[in-house]
């Protein structure tokens, strides 16, 4: 039986989850069944993965920005270099793909474990609630 002093003894912070893709609960190794996909729950403690609203805000804002610094770092080699362009794709495709899918790992990881740790919840209005 698990006591919540328990459960927060495991909680890794933000940062380490988000590197490793640790459960936010328990510090396992489980947040995801594939390259950036969550898995459904965590194998050790049961927590719902799904029920987690990250969604894909992070994919465009990471793919500018890393495609962004990709652009200066080809055009940097170029100028310092002039390799031939074949030389740009090979260097830089497989380049530009790891960083987009390992970016998007730890940004989808580091929303997971935020929402976790702050308890995050849809917003609702007091207007809201059913009156009698």
């Amino acid at each position: 039986m698990t006591h919540d002093n328990d459960i927060e003894k495991g909680q890794p912070p933000v940062g380490r989850a988000a590197l490793f893709g640790l459960c936010p609960q328990c510090g396992a190794q489980t947040l995801f069944a594939g390259l950036a996909k969550f898995a459904p729950r965590c194998r050790v403690c049961g927590l719902d993965f799904e029920s987690y609203n990250v969604g894909d805000g992070p994919a465009a804002f990471l793919t500018m920005i890393i495609g962004a610094l990709i652009v200066v770092a080809a055009i940097l080699v170029d100028f310092a270099f002039e390799p031939p362009f074949w030389v740009h794709v090979i260097l830089w495709v497989p380049i530009t793909a790891a960083a987009v899918v390992y970016g998007l790992r730890i940004a989808k990881a580091a929303l997971l474990a935020s929402e976790h740790q702050r308890q995050a919840a849809e917003g609702r209005r007091a207007d809201d609630e059913p009156h009698d």
